[in-house]
């Protein structure tokens, strides 16, 4: 059995990880010495300084040891505020790995791809600010930093709501910040209560070490339930789930295209992510406790989401309450408690990365040619823009999970394994893929079929620029729904390691696996046919 308490660190004195998160925050701060006379080159930086970062995350991805996927690689560990036990502690494991990747691989993209509307230097300030947050959250080791990764994200996101936005942006973007930092304030005092507490029990110096923590396993029964909803509201709000959700829909709907695309590909991820990491890591026991009641959250958020998606008008916010039922998913397969659902679930976390950020990125193309994103205004597009309606088409399928592409294998191994866990609330979330297939399709068959009239018969077709930029997203997600071997072989082994942990600290606790063993014995049998048994158990067989 692999520990998560071991650590491998690359044969490497550079610290990649955390120049990885200081290059953004330093690329932001360069630009706010530029001078305002030279706005061309605001943007240049910018994706130059995201560029950077997303070859170190490539180089990271390449270098990355699938052997050890189960330990912390090229781990950057400093003392920070040492009579706390406060450390800048940062790591790799095959959980956080695709992530990471995905973060660096965005922010790029979407700089190069939107323009901004106006005073561009503060805008990709705040964009750099932003990529320098969701770094630090998926690498911090430690729960104070993580805490303060976890809090600055919502700073930029609010002021790229507020100014860039659409709408009524002031009152999502307000929205936005006290919902998250109403859940965060609990979580805060949560990390505070676990550290104390673990040190007290313990007899060891004070520490928010995340790995120190989890493995002592230091907290009552009692107390660690408690905490775990502190850390589990915070996740909850920021994911989000059925019913703290209702700031996601104002926030996709008048937020900038740039700003949605992030807060789809990589700002709710924090939330799904922040159960992986540190709720069922740090208290398994009350994990497997609330884990009905959080299954029984995300299929109710599977069912609304789709719902509301169909009866949506706006298109972007149709895509934004497929995020709800999507994120459903990645819910019911993480708190499956198993390799299946926690695999599914951390794929889907990428794939809806990957979908929903390009779909977002489509609809903001046909909101700068149209000027309008009613469903009811548009129709025919593809006769104009075939390009656009074909890379749409291709989008959207992989959204309603269509098999042979990225979609697709992250939802069947999620239902896999809510399946074994909660039968029937699988069955009951099952039936989201089809309630997608339906709004989705319909969305898709108003806006590109039929006749094209007034300004839609002459909108224009997809840039060199724009097909360009969707290039990476078609290529993830064909590779990912053809050949997810990469991807997941360097997932399981960490995965493997959360649910032995699960297993080891919890009493009673077995990994919910499907009961194959019965049918796989009758198969045998049905093999041995009369050679054994004579004609009666060939006929059984």
């Amino acid at each position: 059995m692999t520990s998560l308490l071991a650590s491998e660190t690359a044969a490497v004195s550079f610290p990649v990880l955390t120049a990885m998160v200081l290059t953004p925050f330093l690329g932001a701060l360069l630009l706010l010495v530029l001078p305002n006379n030279r706005p061309e080159y605001f943007k240049q930086v910018a994706f130059l300084v995201s560029a950077l970062t997303a070859a170190m995350t490539a180089w990271v991805m390449v270098e990355f040891d699938k052997a050890h996927a189960a330990t912390f690689q090229f781990v950057d560990q400093y003392e920070w505020i040492e009579t706390l036990g406060i450390s800048w502690a940062l790591g790799l494991d095959g959980i956080s790995l695709w992530l990471v990747v995905l973060t660096g691989a965005l922010f790029p993209i979407v700089i190069l791809a939107i323009d901004a509307e106006h005073s561009p230097k503060p805008y990709y300030a705040w964009i750099l600010v932003l990529e320098a947050g969701c770094m630090g959250v998926f690498l911090a080791l430690d729960l104070f930093a993580f805490f303060v990764f976890f809090e600055i994200v919502l700073v930029p996101m609010y002021f790229l709501i507020g100014q860039w936005g659409h709408g009524e942006r002031a009152y999502a973007a307000t929205k936005f910040f006290i919902y998250t930092m109403m859940g965060s304030a609990l979580m805060l005092v949560g990390i505070i209560s676990t550290a104390v507490i673990t040190a007290n029990t313990t007899g060891n110096d004070l520490t928010f070490g995340l790995i120190e923590l989890a493995e002592s396993q230091a907290l009552g029964q009692t107390a660690a339930r408690w905490i775990f909803l502190s850390f589990a509201l915070a996740f909850a709000v920021k994911v989000p789930i059925f019913p703290l959700h209702t700031w996601l829909p104002d926030a996709h709907t008048n937020a900038p295209t740039a700003g949605s695309v992030i807060l789809a590909g990589v700002m709710l991820k924090l939330g799904t992510y922040g159960f992986l990491r540190f709720g069922i890591y740090l208290f398994p026991e009350a994990a497997v406790y609330f884990a009905p009641f959080l299954v029984a959250l995300g299929t109710i958020g599977i069912l609304y989401g789709a719902i509301a998606a169909t009866m949506q008008r706006d298109l972007k916010r149709l895509v934004a309450y497929s995020s709800v039922a999507h994120l459903g998913f990645i819910v019911i397969g993480t708190f499956a408690l198993n390799t299946e659902g926690i695999e599914g679930g951390l794929l889907q976390m990428v794939n809806h990365g990957v979908s929903t950020g390009a779909l977002f990125l489509l609809v903001g193309m046909i909101y700068e040619r149209r000027h309008t994103r009613e469903i009811s205004k548009l129709g025919g597009l593809q006769k104009p823009a075939p390009m656009l309606a074909g890379v749409f088409m291709v989008v959207m399928l992989s959204s309603i999970g269509l098999p042979g592409l990225n979609g697709f294998v992250g939802e069947f191994l999620t239902l896999i394994g809510a399946f074994a866990a909660h039968r029937w609330w699988a069955v009951v979330a099952a039936s989201g893929v089809i309630i997608a297939a339906l709004y989705l399709l319909w969305a898709y068959q108003r806006v590109f079929h039929g006749p094209a009239e007034g300004d839609n018969a002459t909108m224009p077709d997809l840039t060199v620029r724009e097909g360009l930029t969707m290039v990476p997203f078609l290529v993830a997600i064909v590779f990912m729904g053809v050949y997810p071997k990469p991807v997941l072989e360097r997932m399981e082994p960490a995965v493997d390691a959360l649910v032995a942990h699960v297993e080891t600290h919890v009493e009673d606790f077995d990994e919910p696996v499907a009961d194959i063993a019965h049918h796989v014995e009758l198969e045998d049998l049905a093999d041995l046919g009369t050679d054994t048994h004579g004609e009666e158990d060939g006929e059984h067989g």
